[in-house]
């Protein structure tokens, strides 16, 4: 069994609605049957205290994070993180990253 990276934005009220949102896509595209490599193996999310940013610099951000095996994102069986990012509409938005089973 082997890891990959993943990277997902999601909106929401919070980042705990938009996380739960991001894990429920992913488990209807993908299925819940373990290993998918997708945000629908992570059960917890971690905020990086982080500004906000464009959904583009903000995903060279969190691969900066993942290669540079940072300890708060880097386990696949660990959290996800999450980076906030400006929104077309200017409602929350952010960016789940992180590594899941596959």
């Amino acid at each position: 069994m082997g890891a990959l990276d993943f990277y997902t934005t999601a909106t929401g009220t919070d980042m705990h609605t938009a996380f739960n949102t991001a894990r429920a896509q992913a488990e209807w595209e993908y299925g819940t049957s373990g290993f998918t490599g997708t945000i629908a193996e992570k059960d917890e999310v971690t905020l990086l205290d982080e500004p906000k940013r464009s959904e583009q610099d903000a995903v060279g951000r969190a691969k900066e994070l993942l290669d540079g095996e940072d300890p708060r994102v880097s386990g696949k069986y660990g959290p996800a993180g999450a980076l906030p990012i400006t929104a077309v509409d200017g409602s929350g938005a952010w960016l789940f990253f992180g590594v899941a089973a596959h």
